[in-house]
């Protein structure tokens, strides 16, 4: 019998591995350049969690989570996101005792039952942050600007912002009554979903992606009118640190993100190099999320993004990739070779070289074969001539040139010539 993968998942072969180490590497180099701290939590919760945490008319929790019940009885859940297991943390370690602003970010998969299609899968990772102690809007600023150096740092040009803000408990009622007012009599000709949407989560309906339901949404109330002093004056401050930073961004009335706990600012960062389908992560405020789970009255914002995408465009539109180090090929010419060769393996290994020994070829024309097959820099050869004048030859792959090296100059030699590439 062969196996297959389950649908909706993939293999990250190694060709691929490349495009995750940039984007895990530029990650963590930003964060750590903005204070962010690493926070990691089970990739499975207590359900309740989720259904608290996200809200239990969203179409994660309806429709999408893995869940099961365990050998205790248990209902667990597979993480479809991560904001609610690093609230539940936040809250469970009293973490907002050690600092009044805690800047957490993860990386690691998720999980969500859903139609696969490019770029998304069933598992796949999310990278994102939560910054929770600080109602104050530069931090709303701040996030952003995060994300935009982030995929900056990546290699993905063409950056904007969608901006909105969809309220706090205030102004929330009367956003909610204008929509249902503009709505009302067209409730039927909507999907089931925004139907069943117009009496639990109307706010929602904004997000819905198809395309009956976009055409009578087309000219709804633009929700920044219903504002509320104190919503429009933090929008405002959002902006302006925007501006001031240079961030190119749009105000989008329709951009309600699909989870219950976002309040006042969401965004997207888009590129212009995608086309119709241009986001690349979203985010917002979430200033009730921290209490509704138990916690104190503590405000939030945060932003994630999905790596298989982010690697899909890379892939498709850049060209940048981190330089590896240059490959070593290590040559014993004969059985009473190998050892020499190991320890020289070993050496260039220990000084920072990446460096590849094969024992099961002994003529020199194979070795070379395989060294320009694996795309090796040079190929150090060891053989009964080079054993006895205590010397290796190396041989430059690009150039052809060989050169014969003392044994314990073969490390200096190799690093004045790196060196001298760099």
């Amino acid at each position: 019998m062969t196996y297959t993968l389950p649908r909706g998942t993939k293999d990250i072969l190694p060709d691929e591995m490349p495009y995750w180490h940039l984007i895990e590497s530029a990650s963590r180099a930003i964060f750590s350049r903005y204070n962010c701290k690493e926070i990691r939590t089970p990739v499975f919760e207590l359900t309740d969690v989720f259904e608290r945490g996200i809200g239990d008319g969203t179409d994660i929790v309806e429709k999408e989570m893995y869940t099961f019940v365990d050998k205790g009885d248990r209902r667990l859940t597979l993480r479809p996101e991560g904001t609610a297991p690093i609230v539940r943390s936040y809250i469970q370690h009293h973490l907002y005792n050690q600092s009044a602003l805690m800047k957490l970010y993860y990386c690691g998969p998720m999980f969500r039952y859903e139609r696969p299609q490019s770029g998304r899968y069933r598992q796949f990772h999310q990278i994102g942050l939560e910054c929770l102690g600080s109602p104050h809007p530069s931090v709303d600023a701040e996030v952003i600007s995060l994300g935009v150096n982030l995929f900056d740092d990546i290699g993905i040009s063409g950056l904007s912002v969608k901006l909105n803000s969809v309220g706090c408990p205030v102004c929330r009622p009367v956003i909610i009554e204008r929509l249902r007012q503009f709505i009302g009599h067209n409730v039927p000709h909507l999907c089931g979903d925004c139907q069943r949407r117009f009496q639990t989560h109307p706010l929602r309906i904004l997000d819905c992606k198809n395309d009956t339901c976009r055409t009578y949404l087309a000219g709804a109330p633009d929700i920044r009118e219903s504002l509320c002093h104190e919503c429009v004056d933090h929008f405002a401050v959002v902006c302006d640190h925007l501006d001031h930073m240079g961030i190119v961004f749009q105000l989008d009335p329709t951009l309600v993100r699909g989870l219950d706990y976002y309040s006042r600012t969401t965004f997207e960062i888009v590129s212009d190099q995608l086309g119709a389908q241009n986001a690349l992560c979203g985010g917002g405020r979430y200033d009730g999320l921290v209490q509704s789970m138990g916690g104190p009255p503590i405000p939030a914002v945060g932003f994630a993004f999905g790596v298989e995408r982010a690697v899909m465009i890379l892939k498709e539109f850049s060209d940048v990739l981190p330089r590896q180090l240059p490959l070593l090929y290590v040559a014993p010419i004969g059985v009473d070779y190998h050892a020499k060769c190991v320890l020289l393996c070993d050496a260039l290994r220990r000084h920072g070289f990446r460096s590849e020994l094969d024992c099961t070829r002994h003529d020199l024309k194979p070795h070379l074969k395989a060294a320009d097959r694996l795309g090796a820099t040079a190929v150090l050869i060891i053989g009964e001539s080079e054993s006895k004048a205590g010397v290796v030859a190396v041989k430059w792959m690009g150039s052809r040139e060989q050169v014969t090296i003392p044994s314990d100059q073969v490390v200096a030699y190799l690093q004045a010539h790196e060196a001298m590439q760099c």
